[in-house]
């Protein structure tokens, strides 16, 4: 199962189970729509894979199966591998 990281490494923006800008590599590295496009040309930093958008929990499936509360953040921000 997903772990539903709650923000994006680089900026540090939270990312809700339910939103459409979240996106992962197979890894589950996380980042905002924003610095995949703008800083990283849709590729993770941490493992070179491809960027995808990450699929959202349904609402009533939360409370049974929450997303992580784990903060993961580069506190130099992030770069393309």
């Amino acid at each position: 199962m997903l772990q539903l990281r709650p923000n994006c490494e680089c900026c540090d923006r939270d990312l809700p189970a339910d939103t459409h800008d979240a996106l992962i590599c197979s890894f589950e590295c996380t980042f905002c729509r924003d610095c995949a496009d703008q800083r990283l040309s849709g590729i993770c930093p941490n493992c070179g894979g491809e960027l995808v958008q990450r699929p959202r929990r349904p609402a009533n499936t939360l409370a049974q199966f929450p997303a992580s509360k784990q903060r993961i953040h580069s506190a130099t921000g992030c770069s393309p591998s």
